[in-house]
């Protein structure tokens, strides 16, 4: 009898064992795959308690959420040869559990290692301009070369992206020179339109103050008020070039002719009377002029024309007569 008790008992503990690893509870965001004898099911467990047979059935949990996997940097060489360092971000999901779990041993792994070739050869295949600034169309080329075998494997690229691009540091001079060279180009094109454009309005208020001699006046008044606002010790007035000009023509019509009057009365007297220097010479002793000091000095040489003498005028004695 007691032998009985202790089967009983000993059946009771087997049956609980088994059925409570019978039992499993898959998670909403789990599915489970059934093995019978190694045979998987043809339809995985959905959410909820899920009642296996014990010592036949085992069931693998799937995560379906999305998987976010971070690509370590790849070193390449771009279309035009410049060396970068790249490293980038990929998002999936599983979407069919029987094949991520039958048709390929590790699907993480397997998606980390696709990535990391696809992103090397996408780094072959662009320029640096394209993994600078135009990383849209290179994130649908990573995502269709990912999506390639990731379909056979039941798993479903949601998407990727480049995260950083290094650059060597004598590229990052370069392009620092060519940003600041483009910014000083853009600069000057800005300068030398705003000077047209102040040209042109110039012109115009000029063409309208010559239309209207008062508004220049107004416009003097302005300028002075603006000055004095300044609170300067010195007030610069400008002066117009035309009231210059107005002055100079009515000084030369007038003063003009009674100058040249005078000039011409004056001349016979000072050519009579001479200057009190030349009355002075004259009136020492007579010096030889040197054509006939050149005579008496060398005979042989041929007497040199005499030079006409202006009516009227005394000639001037050279001092060095006396010494002689």
């Amino acid at each position: 009898m007691e032998a009985v008790v202790v089967l009983v008992i000993i059946l009771a503990v087997i049956g609980v064992i088994g059925l409570m690893s019978s039992v499993k509870v898959v998670k909403q965001y789990e599915r489970g795959v059934i093995y019978r004898f190694g045979r998987v099911n043809a339809l995985p467990k959905e959410p909820g308690p899920r009642m296996l047979v014990p010592f036949m059935d085992r069931m693998t949990k799937v995560n379906m959420q999305v998987v976010t996997m971070p690509v370590p940097a790849q070193d390449g060489i771009t279309r035009d040869n410049v060396s970068v360092r790249v490293d980038a971000v990929l998002y999936f999901r599983v979407i069919d559990p029987i094949r991520a779990t039958v048709d390929v041993q590790n699907y993480q792994f397997a998606m980390l290692q696709v990535a990391q070739t696809s992103l090397r050869s996408i780094i072959g295949k662009s320029e640096l301009d394209d993994l600078l600034s135009g990383r849209e169309r290179l994130h649908e080329g990573l995502e269709l070369m990912l999506s390639t075998p990731a379909t056979g494997w039941g798993v479903h690229i949601d998407r990727v992206e480049i995260k950083d691009v290094a650059l060597p540091e004598s590229m990052k001079r370069s392009m620092a020179r060519q940003a600041e060279a483009d910014r000083e180009r853009r600069a000057r094109i800005i300068t030398a339109d705003g000077e047209l454009q102040a040209s042109q309005k110039l012109s115009e208020a000029a063409k309208t103050m010559d239309a209207n001699p008062s508004a220049l006046q107004l416009r003097l008044l302005q300028t002075v008020v603006e000055v004095a606002a300044e609170k300067n010790s010195t007030l610069v007035m400008p002066f117009p070039v035309e009231m210059l000009r107005f002055f100079d023509r009515a000084a030369g019509g007038t003063g003009g002719t009674g100058g040249t009057g005078g000039a011409e009365q004056g001349a016979p007297a000072e050519a009579e009377a001479g200057s009190p220097g030349e009355q002075a010479a004259g009136a020492g002793p007579k010096a030889d002029p040197p054509a006939e000091r050149a005579a008496l000095t060398e005979p042989d040489a041929p007497a040199p024309a005499e030079l006409p003498r202006a009516a009227g005028r005394p000639q001037i004695p050279d001092p060095r007569s006396s010494e002689e």
